[in-house]
C-alpha cells in the first residue's frame, strides 16, 4: 500500500468522480483506476461503486476512508517535523590567524547555505591557546599545525603548505628570486609569533633540523601587527601562503622557501566523536569540503591537499 494509493481514493471520493480527480491529481483516468484496483487487489475488498453518475464508496469503502485521511495527516506532519526539525545547534570553531585569513570567510558561507540553523562561533587564536580551549571543551572544533601527545581527539589531516619569506625589498639579508633554502637565512632578522603557535614551533624543528638557529630579534603575536612590521622594514617574516596573499599592493617580496621538510601541516581536531553534537558533526564535515575546494581551485596559497583525508 502507498501513500499516493490513499491519496487517489481520497480525491475521488471528494470530488466523486474519476474524471474530476484525474484533473487535480495531474494523472490520467486510467492511470487512476488502475491504482483504485491495486489497492482493492491489496485489501481483498472493493472500495467504491462505479456507476453512470459518478463514485461513491462501498460500506468498506466508508470504514476505509476515516483511517486513510488519517494516514495522510499523519504523513503530512511527519513532513512538517522533519522541516521543523532540520540541522540546527551551536558550534565553535576555532583557526589560526593565517588559517583564518583563507578559510574563515568560505567556511562562513558554505555554513550559512547548507545549514543556516546552525549558529556558527569563530574563535581566532594562536594554535597552542586553541589546543588549550579544545581540551577544556570550550570549542568543538581547531584547525591546528601541531598536536600534543595523550589527548584524545579525533583527528583528521587536511592540507600541507609551503612556506614564504616575506619581507621589504631592501631589507639587508633579505633573499633575492622565487626561492630560497632554509641555510641561507641564518643572518636574516626575522619578526616571528611566540612560542604558543604552532607555526614557531614547526619553524624551530625545521632550523634545528638544518643546523640553524633563526635570527628572530622580535615577536608579535598578531597577525596584522606583525605584517606591517615587516612593511616598515623592520624585520622580514615566515609564513604560510595564506599570510603571504596578504602582501597586497605593498610590494613586499615573497620568496618560498624550497626545502621538502620545511613546511606547515594542516590537522582538523575534535573533540571525541562521541562528545560531538550534530550540528559540530556537520560543521566538521562542511570545514573538510570547504578546505579541499579551495585547494582544488588555487585559492589557498601554497596549499597541497593530503589525499587520503577521510569523505
Amino acid at each position: 500500500m502507498e501513500l499516493r494509493q490513499l491519496r487517489y481514493f481520497v480525491k475521488i471520493l471528494e470530488h466523486g468522480s474519476l474524471g474530476r480527480a484525474a484533473l487535480e491529481l495531474d494523472v490520467g483516468v486510467s492511470a487512476l483506476s488502475q491504482q483504485i484496483a491495486k489497492l482493492e487487489s491489496e485489501l481483498s475488498t472493493r472500495l467504491l461503486n462505479r456507476t453512470t453518475t459518478g463514485v461513491t464508496p462501498t460500506c468498506s469503502g466508508m470504514a476505509f476512508l476515516h483511517h486513510a485521511q488519517l494516514c495522510l495527516r499523519q504523513a503530512e506532519n511527519a513532513i512538517m517535523a522533519a522541516h521543523r526539525g532540520r540541522m540546527s545547534g551551536y558550534v565553535t570553531v576555532g583557526m589560526a590567524p593565517t588559517t583564518a585569513t583563507v578559510l574563515a570567510l568560505p567556511l562562513i558561507n558554505a555554513m550559512r547555505e547548507r545549514y543556516p540553523d546552525i549558529q556558527l562561533h569563530l574563535v581566532e587564536m594562536l594554535s597552542g591557546h586553541l589546543a588549550t580551549q579544545l581540551n577544556a571543551r570550550q570549542i568543538d572544533l581547531a584547525i591546528l599545525s601541531q598536536l600534543e601527545g595523550g589527548k584524545r581527539w579525533s583527528v583528521t589531516p587536511l592540507l600541507d603548505e609551503k612556506l614564504f619569506v616575506i619581507s621589504a625589498p631592501h631589507l639587508p639579508h633579505a633573499p633575492q628570486g622565487i626561492s630560497v633554502q632554509l641555510s641561507d637565512l641564518g643572518q636574516l632578522p626575522l619578526v616571528m609569533p611566540s612560542a604558543q603557535h604552532g607555526l614557531r614551533s614547526t619553524l624551530m624543528v625545521a632550523f634545528e633540523r638544518s643546523g640553524l638557529a633563526p635570527n628572530i630579534i622580535m615577536e608579535v603575536d598578531g597577525l596584522a601587527v606583525l605584517m606591517n612590521t615587516v612593511r616598515a622594514g623592520h624585520a622580514a617574516t615566515i609564513q604560510p601562503g595564506a599570510a603571504a596573499a596578504l602582501k597586497g599592493e605593498s610590494g613586499l617580496s615573497v620568496v618560498e622557501i624550497s626545502d621538502a621538510h620545511v613546511g606547515r601541516r594542516n590537522l582538523l581536531a575534535t573533540l571525541p566523536d562521541d562528545e560531538l553534537s550534530p550540528a559540530a558533526l556537520a560543521a566538521r564535515l562542511v570545514i573538510t569540503d570547504v578546505a579541499r575546494q579551495l585547494v582544488v581551485d588555487q585559492q589557498w596559497p601554497g596549499a597541497s591537499w593530503i589525499e587520503d583525508v577521510a569523505s
